[in-house]
């Protein structure tokens, strides 16, 4: 997915300078951002009260959205570098093209996963015939610097881990390592990503890592974490130094657990690129507008974007900010 903003703002992110070492409940709010003509998505990484949780530094969350006389969602050939990509559905589906040569149908409880490395281009879209209700999440994760150079690539993992509590929990795990289950996709830095579920009636405890910041993406339901109870759309950013994660669930509810070691680099994001200086950012931009170093999206029906404008002001990497 695309920031698709005509004057996106930098980000500086990175660093351990806001990670909250203690066991905090910050709600963050979402910025309601158009993605083509027919979708909106809540916006809430990069927040202004937070940066990055790990090495995840953008979520949207979108839907659940009644596409049936529309065309849903629309994103054209677009580049990136220096992150990958990960789409997430609970209803819907979403076909994924990219200048690898790259089609793959991604539907809910699937895994896409596309690594840019060095540089690549892809869209998205809703296929032609696709089902009434869209509903989702898309997110990045930064890439280290010995790894943001690497040769792109696409994963597409239909079957992932399953962690069931015996109280109401069923857990999938997308990334990382979550209780003992392994995600089959590939990571670059310590990290977990995992959709989970709860039954009405549940109140069970989820055991998690003191060395990993999390936050809780609410997707349905109203699931209760940490004893804050969470309307569809949230996030809840929870700090670092817990064991283990209180849950309950009046109501069938599911949400994404997403957390990871504090990322240490210093790291800028300006539209669909993450860098390590104005320079890398700025090649990027001059090589998409020059059609050079990211590959053909093939099949897609409609032009690429075009790149916006770089603000006047040289992008900085700062750290991780406030």
């Amino acid at each position: 997915m695309s920031n698709l903003d005509l004057r996106p703002a930098p980000t500086v992110c990175g660093g351990r300078s806001d990670v909250t070492a203690r066991p905090v409940r910050e709600l963050l709010a979402a910025k309601q951002v158009p993605l083509g003509e027919s979708t909106m998505v809540r916006r809430l990484l990069p927040n202004i009260g937070r940066r990055m949780i790990g090495a995840w530094c953008f979520i949207d969350h979108y839907g659940p959205d009644d596409i049936a006389q529309e065309p849903g969602m629309q994103v054209p050939p677009h580049p990136h570098i220096g992150l990958q990509t990960v789409s997430w559905l609970h209803e819907g589906e979403v076909l994924h093209r990219d200048s690898l040569g790259s089609l793959q149908t991604v539907r809910p409880g699937e895994l896409g996963l596309m690594t840019s490395g060095r540089a690549i281009a892809h869209s998205e879209e809703s296929p032609r015939e696709h089902a009434r209700l869209l509903h989702g999440a898309q997110l990045w994760v930064a890439l280290p610097d010995g790894d943001r150079h690497i040769a792109p690539r696409w994963e597409h993992h239909p079957e992932l881990p399953l962690v069931t509590g015996g109280k109401g929990l069923r857990a999938r795990v997308l990334l990382g390592e979550l209780d003992g289950a392994v995600s089959p996709g590939t990571t670059f830095t310590p990290l977990v990503g995992a959709d989970i579920a709860l039954a009405a009636g549940t109140g069970t405890r989820l055991p998690v890592r003191p060395d990993f910041e999390y936050a809780a993406l609410t997707m349905s339901g109203e699931a209760e974490v940490d004893g804050v109870r969470l309307a569809p759309g949230s996030l809840l950013y929870l700090g670092c130094g817990r064991t283990e994660l209180p849950l309950r669930a009046d109501v069938d509810s599911a949400f994404m657990l997403l957390g990871g070691e504090p990322f240490e680099e210093k790291i800028v994001m300006w539209w669909n690129f993450i860098g390590r200086s104005h320079d890398d950012i700025k090649r990027a931009r001059e090589d998409w507008a020059a059609g050079r170093g990211f590959g053909e999206v093939r099949g897609y029906d409609g032009a690429p974007l075009p790149a916006p404008e770089l603000p006047p002001v040289p992008l900085k990497a700062r750290g991780r900010m406030r």
